[in-house]
């Protein structure tokens, strides 16, 4: 049997499809989740370890480092995708601004640092990190969200340098990827108007930028752009 991949944050949207996608084609899959859902109960169903975890904090990290490791003693590969989506508020900037920071740089910081050495036991062996393409240009919105995220994108090149070459370390950055049931006509039409595509393309190209990294032997410490060309619009 191949050496599992964790997915992180994996219940819903990108994770849940590229967990069911790897273990449609008999990849063992751990994942974690925040929220009990029914789609965390189809994935054990298919087949996958789930994890509960909540990243917002140190300890709830380190409590899902120490639960990984009783599951397994190898790693194929660490996919982190788990994500928080907080706005800024005058009401509790520095804790929404804490907490997406703990989600998107820390956990991944910590969870990379402590389980390195069950990547180590596999060949190939990878981590991409699921950024966002806003973090190009920053976000007047959503400052807190864009900064965590480019903290991240940083964290590929630097983990790229100090696991090369045992372990390669790449990122994925979308754009709009998938819509909310909730969406309404007018912003579909304004989002996908910021594209050269001008499509939602679902999430198997994340999939697809994901295959792509963990079978190319030759790329590490790189971020895909996958945003339908919205640096050229």
């Amino acid at each position: 049997m191949p050496h599992p991949i964790l997915i992180t944050g994996a219940s819903q949207r990108i994770g849940l499809h590229c967990a069911e996608r790897l273990l449609g084609e008999g990849q063992p899959v751990i994942i974690s989740y925040r929220q009990e859902r029914e789609t965390v109960a189809h994935l054990r169903e298919m087949g996958a370890v789930t994890i509960h975890a909540d990243f917002a904090s140190e300890a709830g990290i380190l409590a899902f480092i120490d639960a990984l490791k009783a599951q397994t003693t190898q790693l194929r590969a660490i996919v982190h995708n788990a994500s928080a989506w907080i706005a800024d508020s005058a009401a509790d900037e520095a804790a929404a601004f804490q907490q997406m920071v703990n989600v998107h740089m820390l956990a991944p910081y910590l969870i990379n640092l402590h389980c390195a050495d069950l990547l180590r036991a596999s060949k190939p062996a990878d981590i991409v990190h699921i950024s966002d393409d806003v973090t190009r240009k920053g976000s007047a919105k959503h400052m807190a969200y864009c900064a965590s995220k480019a903290g991240l994108d940083n964290l590929t090149l630097s983990f790229a340098a100090r696991f090369a070459p045992a372990i390669k370390v790449n990122g994925i950055a979308p754009a709009l990827i998938l819509f909310n049931p909730d969406d309404d006509a007018d912003y579909r039409y304004k989002s996908l108007a910021k594209s050269a595509l001008g499509i939602e393309p679902g999430a198997e190209v994340i999939y697809q930028s994901l295959r792509y990294l963990l079978e190319n032997p030759y790329v590490t410490g790189t971020t895909l752009t996958v945003n339908g060309g919205r640096h050229v619009k």
